[in-house]
């Protein structure tokens, strides 16, 4: 995770919530009052994102101590405690919605990712997470994503070449989209055409692509696609894909699963933080 833009991150999120100040807290509690407490799961998951929140105590007051009982990617049931907290308890209660927030976020994210790695265990096939992520928070979502057991797709348009129909049809066709590509990028960088159709895939494997996005394939079609490449290229399905289907998928032997559910469509892991000492 890149450090500084974490610290932006959280700066921004708590100046989005605090602005001017806690009216609520700062109208209530003593400046000179301290609390212990605890953030508690509330539901079943995986843990993804206690740097995140620590950075959120941190920035706002630098004596709330923060202290992780357990580690990202680890499961946990309902009433598991995550963290418990010691400081001035005007600074507890001013940073815990965004601590939360982003928590719950990213820990929502871990655990539909690590249902679906298992579901597709004893089969050769990676579980891959899109750019369909919540503006501005990309690189914490796809963290979560490697929390929870998957693999990053690239990270933004600048990490690699993907040619979809789109681009095909403005190229004026799949041959000049990649002659064009080849002609611009270095050796290093791979290229990853979508195909929807067993001809695509023909002509793609014709212009000797490095990988293929088999897009909205049904399975007989999925299974077909993976039979003509022969292994010579890394093969991807994607589009529309649930986590119910994912298993069905991977069966047909493609070499990975791309899923924008994932980070578009994640539940929120249920996380609160209880007071539970005060001192005058």
């Amino acid at each position: 995770m890149n450090r500084l833009e974490l610290q932006r991150l959280v700066r921004e999120a708590l100046n989005e919530d605090i602005g001017f100040g806690d009216w609520t807290t700062e109208t209530l509690i003593p400046a000179s009052h301290r609390s212990r407490g605890r953030l508690v799961a509330k539901g079943e998951g995986v843990v993804a994102g206690l740097e995140v929140a620590r950075e959120v105590f941190f920035q706002w007051d630098p004596e709330v101590a923060f202290t992780p009982v357990v580690e990202d990617g680890c499961s946990v049931e309902p009433g598991t405690e995550l963290v418990r907290l010691e400081g001035p308890s005007r600074s507890i209660l001013t940073a815990e919605r965004v601590a939360l927030n982003l928590l719950q976020r990213l820990s929502g994210i871990a655990t539909v990712t690590r249902r679906v790695v298992h579901s597709l265990e004893g089969l050769p096939c990676r579980v891959l997470d899109t750019r369909k992520t919540t503006p501005g928070l990309r690189m914490l979502e796809k963290y979560a994503v490697q929390a929870g057991g998957g693999t990053n797709h690239r990270f933004g348009l600048s990490h690699g070449v993907m040619i979809k129909d789109n681009h095909i049809v403005a190229a004026g066709g799949l041959r000049e989209a990649v002659q064009r590509v080849r002609r611009r990028v270095g050796h290093m960088v791979q290229v990853e055409v979508e195909a929807d159709t067993l001809d695509q895939v023909r002509e793609a494997l014709d212009l000797e692509v490095d990988a293929l996005l088999l897009d909205n394939m049904d399975l007989p079609t999925l299974r077909q696609a993976v039979q003509l490449t022969k292994g010579r290229v890394w093969t991807e399905a994607s589009g529309g894909i649930s986590p119910q289907q994912a298993r069905s998928v991977a069966e047909t032997g493609v070499d990975a699963i791309s899923l924008g559910w994932l980070t578009h469509s994640a539940p929120a892991l249920d996380i609160s933080l209880e007071l539970i000492q005060e001192e005058a």
